[in-house]
């Protein structure tokens, strides 16, 4: 294997494309030696978004992808007709093997659609899930699925117990990582008839640290390393986090300037609190990665900043470096074998 880690950038899908996406591009290759950056997308516009910037010229190449797929296209007709949009360019790299990675932060639906029909499932993998890393008390958790497939199966949900907790041991660290489902109450009787088919066959799983039911206010806590769920609840779970964290923000920013004692207050705080913020910045953990595919895609936010696309891309690097694919591949043809005996 080579040192380098290729990833390859859709420079072009985002909100804050292509300049945030080209910053954080240049914010990569500045920290670290051992990645080159695939830029694609329209050229010209590439070319003078990079010549502000000084960096290893050698580490970052741009290949000319004269089409964008916007947000609100349909994403199947989106993949089929723009064959050379940013986005799938991008990913036929991945799957021609010139690049080890995909990130972008463009649309999602089009994204995991590009994933399973140009970069394709591993073979014995039902549904790829996206699993994101979020802040809690106690560290990283990981939530999967959180968007993309919103009517899974109790088997599916297995699988994303099975590779989440290889994504936490092995990217994060986290020895023999404990696994909840998320339900509205700790009995095991409770829940929707997903989630009382799912639980026991998690329960069965001897490969997995499953400590049973979670619920939601006890996320945030750190109840588990790993939180099952299908995308529908895992994406309101997801954009809730984000939506309550950005108001108390401001409801303390809000209160820190409310009077010249407060503001007295908020410059003695001000280190401290900032600090502890950091802890709860979702753009500090890098974007999602669709788990289950025949090479590594990240899906970042569509507002994404430079810090974002920067750490999403340094991501990579532990992903790779970790043979995560290879580790889930593993892990799925055990499964299949158990199931024929």
């Amino acid at each position: 294997m080579s040192d380098i880690t290729r990833i390859a950038l859709d420079a072009m899908g985002g909100d804050n494309a292509p300049g945030e996406i080209v910053k954080g591009a240049v914010e990569a290759v500045q920290k670290r030696n051992d990645i080159k950056i695939l830029l694609t997308g329209k050229e010209e516009v590439l070319k003078k978004e990079l010549s502000g910037y000084t960096y290893p010229a050698e580490q970052i190449e741009i290949v000319n992808a004269s089409e964008v797929i916007e947000t609100a296209e349909p994403p199947v007709k989106a993949i089929r007709g723009k064959k050379d949009s940013s986005i799938v360019v991008a990913m036929k790299m991945v799957k021609k093997g010139e690049a080890d990675a995909f990130v972008s932060a463009g649309s999602t639906g089009a994204v995991l659609v590009g994933g399973q029909v140009l970069v394709g499932r591993i073979k014995g993998v039902e549904r790829p899930p996206l699993a994101p890393l979020f802040p809690t008390v106690k560290g990283a958790s990981l939530l999967i699925d959180c968007g993309a497939n919103v009517d899974a199966r109790p088997s599916h949900l297995v699988q994303f117990a099975k590779m989440g907790s290889i994504y936490m041991e092995s990217v994060m660290g986290v020895k023999n990582p404990t696994v909840g489902i998320v339900n509205i109450g700790a009995e095991e009787e409770k829940g929707n008839a997903l989630v009382k088919e799912t639980f026991p066959l998690l329960k069965a799983c001897d490969d997995i640290n499953f400590i049973g039911s979670v619920e939601a206010r006890d996320i945030p806590y750190g109840a588990a390393d790993v939180i099952v769920c299908e995308a529908f609840v895992g994406n309101v779970i997801l954009k809730l986090y984000e939506g309550v964290g950005g108001a108390l923000i401001s409801k303390i920013k809000g209160g820190m300037m409310s009077s010249l004692r407060s503001k007295i207050g908020a410059l003695l705080v001000k280190p401290a609190l900032k600090e502890t913020l950091k802890d709860f910045d979702l753009s500090e953990h890098g974007g999602a990665p669709l788990l289950g595919l025949n090479g590594l895609v990240v899906k970042t936010h569509g507002s994404s900043t430079s810090r974002e696309i920067c750490n999403s891309i340094i991501q990579c690097v532990t992903f790779r470096e970790q043979k995560i694919n290879e580790k889930i591949k593993a892990a799925i043809q055990q499964e299949t074998q158990e199931n024929l005996e």
